[in-house]
């Protein structure tokens, strides 16, 4: 990583530590989901430890999108994002950078808290490891997924929304193989490996591809 993008890297870290907003609403976000399912469907302990993996996954899903729509539109308005235009540096290097440093401001903190959280659905050590694997895996991926989302609305007012919809429909794969990896490890009808290996791969496809679409987005919206 050359210099200008080591220096947005760290910029983008030192803004998300500044303003408390990516990391502390993220998981304050799914600490408030995980905690209000046991409300809707009741305390049985057996439900909550069968089901406690799709709740992490889903819970963690909401709460990565809830973080996203702000990746572009804060560098549009204060005019960074036509210095991404003008530099030296591809456009598609300066997404994957702001991609990696959102994901260490939210993704990571997410999957960091999810073992603390499926304490609360009475899942057992095999499960929480499981979990906390698939989201290291898994998150990546809904963060690059979404900065395609992102990049195709940040010129939008409350384009929040438009953004979950277009970006929730392509998670769904991440969230199928994710959930089926943390439910074979506690005993499902598959084998850990082969979901968890589809999911890796999920991931790896994204970090390949979803730069280069975010970078297109931008390009369009910009010309």
């Amino acid at each position: 990583m050359n210099s200008p993008l080591l220096a947005l890297f760290l910029r983008d870290l030192r803004v998300a530590r500044r303003i408390g907003g990516s990391a502390t609403m993220g998981v304050v976000f799914f600490l408030v989901m995980v905690s209000i399912v046991p409300f809707a469907i009741g305390p049985d302990p057996n439900l909550l430890a069968r089901i406690g993996p799709a709740i992490l996954w889903i819970a963690a899903l909401l709460a990565s999108l809830l973080c996203l729509d702000r990746l572009f539109q804060a560098d549009l308005e204060d005019g960074s994002l036509d210095l991404f235009h003008l530099g030296h540096s591809p456009l598609e290097l300066a997404v994957l950078v702001k991609c990696a440093a959102h994901w260490v401001t939210t993704g990571l903190p997410l999957t960091l808290a999810a073992p603390f959280l499926g304490l609360m659905l009475q899942q057992d050590e095999a499960a929480l490891v499981a979990v906390t694997a698939t989201l290291l895996a898994g998150t990546p991926a809904l963060t690059l997924i979404g900065a395609i989302g992102a990049a195709a609305t940040v010129t939008l007012r409350r384009g929040g929304l438009l953004m979950g919809l277009l970006v929730l429909p392509l998670t769904i794969p991440v969230l199928i193989f994710g959930v089926s990896a943390a439910e074979a490890a506690t005993g499902g009808t598959v084998s850990f490996a082969a979901p968890f290996a589809i999911l890796c791969a999920i991931s790896l496809a994204s970090l390949a591809l979803c730069p280069f679409a975010a970078a297109a987005a931008l390009r369009h919206l910009g010309e």
